[in-house]
């Protein structure tokens, strides 16, 4: 027997909607001691997924709030248990007393992510699906939320329920030569299922190449603005947030130590470091800002280097073009293309991936520096759901691989099929562990304390 579990599964915050959310055994006479329906009726005998309106009252009959409720009876219902809510005016005063209501007919507080790890024990989702609900509550751009999306659904799911059916194929069928040779089975031919582990090898490869532009899509790009002083570096960052983040004046020197944003270009999240001007100075302060900037340039992917287009190219911009070699991709955004041009993409297309025209100030251009991201850090070419963001997934994926290229390798030298069958169901195993067939209790824990009240 489950304890009845209640909480707001809702923002504290004013909205039109706020949403109490309870789950467990003792649900319906939970909920039929604070909701009475205004048909007279109590809620405990409507049918399933019906709004029913009625009124929200605490122990002591006072109404805390007008408002609809739905029941959901196990199994079949998020949880796997029986399940209600109570969509409620999105006051966080009322919602707070509602609460203390369910609290008081026999309900506890739930745990952050209770409802899902509830879900996952009760089999209503595995563990892919139900690191997909926090993926899709976190998504920042469209893009993440497709492919949490496609997770939910089962694509991970899928894939590696497909290898592990075919791998209990083979794992069957040799134990039942063994364990049974009088009986009329065909004799197990290891060579027979030699397609069979090269395509899995050729899923799991395509799956594991994913997680490189995964942990992009779910956690965002690092990337640093480069620039001399008055290059434009803030002003920039201005025209990519939509709103004045950074100050910007005409005096060299005004930023000094960097500045964090988060942005979506070209439909790439960015974790954007705007920073101090590179240039040879004797202000102490200052100079702990260019030394900062050039520690952000080695920890960036992306280096986004701007230059005064208007003016001849110095040697505090030689000194960024060098700066910026220390990420992975290189942009160079000539800047100021409403004055007249003196530094030409030509000059700069040695030292950089793409070369952009743009004026910060006039907030032109910007879509060709959208472009060259898009360019740069394209998405994997597969179904949405199957771009790996979860180091735990990949990491599963990765044993697997590698135990199905060792039983590979031996079928190539010749070995027993003993052999070549528990390096087999060594990958079965780590593919247990991406679901959940196979994970221990402190992992499961682990894994749901990311999750927020009331999810």
């Amino acid at each position: 027997m489950s304890d009845t579990i209640a909480a707001i599964a809702t923002g504290n915050v004013v909205s039109a909607i706020g949403i109490l959310r309870v789950s467990g055994d003792e649900t319906l006479s939970v909920i039929d001691r604070v909701f009475f329906p205004a048909n007279g009726k109590p809620m405990s005998s409507a049918r399933d997924r019906q709004l029913v309106y009625g009124a929200l009252r605490d122990e002591t009959g006072a109404t805390l709030d007008l408002c609809l409720c739905t029941i959901s009876r196990g199994p079949r219902s998020y949880t796997g248990e029986d399940t209600a809510e109570l969509q409620c005016h999105g006051s966080p005063t009322v919602l707070r007393a509602g609460l203390q209501a369910l609290f008081a007919a026999g309900a506890r507080q739930a745990l952050a992510g209770e409802f899902s790890k509830r879900a996952f024990l009760n089999d209503r989702m595995d563990l892919t699906q139900a690191e997909a609900v926090i993926d899709l509550i976190h998504s920042e751009t469209a893009e993440a939320a497709k492919n949490a999306a496609g997770q939910l659904a089962g694509a991970v799911t899928r894939r590696a329920g497909e290898i592990y059916a075919a791998l209990t194929d083979i794992s069957s069928h040799y134990h039942a030569v063994i364990d049974y040779p009088d009986e009329d089975i065909p004799d197990f031919q290891l060579q027979a299922y030699s397609d069979t582990l090269r395509s899995a090898i050729d899923t799991l490869g395509r799956l594991l190449r994913t997680f490189s532009r995964g942990q992009l899509l779910r956690d965002g790009l690092p990337a640093v603005i480069l620039g001399r002083p008055n290059a434009g570096k803030s002003s920039l960052l201005n025209a990519l947030l939509g709103y004045d983040r950074a100050i910007v004046t005409d005096i060299p020197g005004t930023t000094r130590d960097t500045l964090s944003e988060r942005a979506t270009l070209g439909g790439v999240l960015l974790r954007l470091t705007d920073t101090a001007g590179l240039r040879d100075t004797l202000d102490p302060v200052e100079s702990i800002g260019v030394a900062r900037a050039r520690s952000a340039a080695e920890a960036a992917r992306l280096a986004i280097a701007v230059f005064d287009a208007a003016a001849p190219l110095t040697q505090d911009d030689r000194q960024v073009i060098e700066t910026a070699r220390s990420a992975e991709k290189r942009i160079a955004v000539l800047n100021k293309s409403d004055l007249p041009a003196v530094i030409t993409p030509e000059m700069l297309a040695d030292a950089f991936d793409r070369v952009v025209i743009v004026s910060a100030k006039e907030q032109t251009g910007l879509e060709s520096l959208e472009t060259a991201v898009r360019e740069l850090f394209p998405l994997p070419d597969v179904p949405a759901g199957e771009i790996l963001t979860n180091a735990r997934h990949a990491d599963a994926v990765r044993r697997a691989l590698e135990s199905l290229t060792a039983a590979q390798e031996a079928m190539a030298f010749g070995v027993t099929p003993d052999a070549v069958l528990t390096e087999c169901e060594g990958a079965m195993s780590a593919l247990g562990e991406l679901t959940g067939a196979s994970v221990r209790e402190d992992i499961t824990r682990r894994i749901f304390e990311r999750f927020c009240v009331g999810k």
